[in-house]
């Protein structure tokens, strides 16, 4: 298990470096965020081709990874084609002044790969899985998963389209999906590790592994996720008019 462990740790360490110089290069620090989803498959790919036994739960693990990460890069290179960097990092930038060349390395590059090694520990268990038959737990997990995957594609679908139409500039999305929560994106995205961490629950060990999913909540709804994007929007009267009527991550129905 330790060589696995090291190998991954380097696997990610030389990603997150190759990332770093592709931003110098470019100037722009967004395409970490782009190499988010990417990290996920080159771990769990790596790891699965190289280590594993082959057995249905770690196919399925993998694959669902593989197609939430690929997703998600695909979706992030898009929204970012021809655009400024992210406001994130040019705050950063201009904030960390002479010094921010290694406080990108270290506090974003180098931070979100030891979020990611953290956040990918389920691989590690998965080399104990004996190949048990799927149960109740596994479809449970998958359905979450589904439930998951639909809230954060059909969410950016949406938001995409609503903001391609011109009379859509500068306005709140308020329809489909974002009339039920304010980041159905973000509540997505935790799902669908809830539903991961389900499955796990077959494998040996499988409990441990519910750090990725309350990590990956925890960033979300306290971190880098909403309350970035709430803070943005605090002198936006028709988002906070928005905000008083519709849950913030949850999906319900909006208040009258």
């Amino acid at each position: 298990m330790l060589n696995i462990i090291l190998f991954t740790v380097l696997q990610v360490f030389m990603f997150m470096s190759i990332l770093f110089v592709l931003a110098l290069l470019i100037k722009d620090n967004s395409i970490v965020d782009i190499g988010w989803g990417l990290g996920f498959i080159l771990i769990f790919l790596s790891n699965y081709l190289l280590f594993s036994d082959y057995n249905p739960r770690q196919t399925l693990v993998t694959s669902l990874i593989f197609i939430w990460g690929i997703r998600l890069a695909n979706y992030i290179y898009s929204r970012n084609k021809g655009k400024k960097e992210d406001f994130r990092y040019a705050k950063w930038r201009q904030d960390w002044g002479k010094n921010w060349i290694i406080r990108s390395y270290l506090q974003v590059f180098m931070l979100q790969g030891f979020l990611m090694l953290t956040i990918a520990y389920p691989v590690f268990v998965l080399h104990y899985d004996k190949g048990k038959p799927f149960s109740l737990l596994d479809l449970l997990g998958l359905f979450i998963w589904l439930i998951g995957f639909y809230f954060e594609s059909i969410g950016d679908l949406q938001k995409t389209c609503f903001k391609s139409k011109d009379e859509n500039r500068g306005k709140v999305m308020k329809s489909g999906l974002w009339r039920y929560t304010r980041h159905p994106n973000y509540f997505g995205e935790a799902a669908m590790w809830w539903g991961i961490f389900l499955i796990m629950l077959n494998v040996p060990y499988g409990l441990l592994t519910i750090f990725s999913p309350l990590i990956i909540t925890t960033l979300l709804l306290f971190v880098s996720g909403i309350p970035l994007l709430e803070k943005k929007n605090a002198d936006n009267p028709e988002y906070q008019e928005y905000a008083k009527h519709t849950s913030v991550f949850f999906p319900w129905f909006p208040k009258r």
